[in-house]
């Protein structure tokens, strides 16, 4: 007998965003639907609790809005069913210019007596500002339930200096294209751009997990985003990789923009549910394997000498680092480097790890990024110190680039 369903309401792509610059949006929206939400009544023809979400802050600098709803398994009950999802967002200043939402969801058979209840939850992002929301829900039978509720995004003091990437008072499509090309940058001209390499550990915050959990995509995607849309960088070398399989998974040399698609691809190989025989046999592979990537990529080649490396990913915690003979190899860099470690929790795993012993040696520079401003302020310092370390260095080894 179920006891609970849940139905994601969004971001998938079945989800519509009904763009309304004038009355056009009513051949869009059913008359009914449209007079449920200019009444702006509470009703509950159809039983459900609507639960709104609070805006909060992603490392994609959007504010990601919702709602979770709640409805009796039993009022669902049959061979079919459907719902229809609509719902409008507005600025509280500009009611009369609201962006509306559709959806439509189909329920699997259900029992009579089923018990429990099924659980849906929907999602959008918006801008800074202050919004009202009227949102309804009809089943088969035309039974509706349908809420309001006013919802503000706000940046607190310390992140106002942040530049986020959806305007004031933008309302957008929950995105769940994580891996969409990124749009062009207008790139600095007073300075030759700047030339970065970035290693990115794929994995997850647990490193226990069997899969790359959505919010560890998300923040790790958001990283290399914000590298990218630095204006002073205008060259790139990628290397993705995965500490859990012990291998690179994909990687871009000396290009002027990553290729996002091509990295998601690439990241569906990952199988971290198996276990490879081969490598529970050696009891210091994963420390060879980190060893070997960092000999590697820390050299420069002859044609492409980079201005900064950087690390990326959650902590990486080995029973044995990379040793210091192995790392003298890679010595005599005349480039900074830097890690970005990924750390949702820094109180509860304190300690350095593999990277941090890694950069510690070449007298690096580490940056704990736990929250979106941690990222924001993270790179910008980051970059600035790349300008300062390029502008000092001797231009024969610049002009080798």
């Amino acid at each position: 007998m179920l006891t609970g369903l849940i139905l994601t309401v969004a971001p998938m792509r079945a989800q519509i965003l009904i763009q309304t610059s004038g009355p056009s949006h009513a051949a869009n929206i059913f008359n009914t639907d449209l007079a449920v939400l200019e009444q702006g009544e509470q009703r509950k023809d159809l039983p459900c609790n609507v639960t709104p979400s609070k805006p909060a802050l992603g490392f994609d600098l959007r504010f990601h809005a919702g709602y979770q709803v709640t409805v009796p398994l039993k009022e669902l009950a049959g061979d079919e069913n459907t719902i229809n999802i609509v719902f409008r967002v507005a600025q509280q200043d500009h009611r009369d210019e609201p962006v509306y939402f559709t959806q439509h969801l189909r329920v699997p058979p259900i029992e009579e007596d089923a018990k429990g209840d099924a659980y849906l939850q929907g999602a959008f992002d918006i801008g800074e500002g202050s919004y009202h929301i009227d949102w309804l829900m009809r089943d088969r039978t035309e039974r509706v339930c349908s809420s309001n509720w006013e919802s503000e995004a706000s940046l607190s003091p310390k992140d106002r200096p942040m530049s986020l990437s959806i305007a004031p008072g933008v309302v957008w499509r929950a995105d769940g294209e994580e891996f969409k090309d990124e749009p062009p940058v207008q790139r600095a001209s007073t300075e030759p751009p700047l030339n970065v390499k970035v290693l990115v550990n794929f994995a997850p915050q647990n490193s226990l997990s069997p899969a790359l959990q959505p919010l560890d995509t998300t923040a790790l995607v958001s990283i290399l985003r914000t590298i990218a849309r630095d204006p002073r960088i205008g060259k790139f070398s990628i290397v993705a990789f995965n500490m859990q399989e012990q291998k690179v998974i994909y990687r871009q040399d000396g290009v002027n923009r990553i290729d996002f698609p091509a990295l998601g691809t690439a990241l569906t190989t990952l199988n971290l549910g198996t276990v490879d025989l081969k490598r529970l046999g050696d009891k210091h592979g994963d420390t060879d394997f980190l060893t070997g990537l960092v000999r590697k990529e820390m050299v420069p080649g002859p044609q492409d000498h980079p201005d900064a490396l950087v690390f990326a990913g959650p902590k990486i915690l080995l029973d044995a680092n990379p040793p210091e003979e192995a790392l003298r190899d890679a010595g005599g860099i005349d480039f900074p480097v830097f890690y970005m470690n990924y750390n949702l929790n820094p109180q509860a795993v304190p300690w350095r790890d593999a990277i941090s012993h890694t950069v510690r040696f070449f007298r690096g520079y580490e940056y704990t990024i736990s929250r979106p401003r941690d990222l924001w302020f993270a790179v910008s310092e980051m970059v600035s110190k790349i300008v300062k370390s390029r502008n000092g260095r001797p231009a024969a080894s610049i002009s080798g680039q």
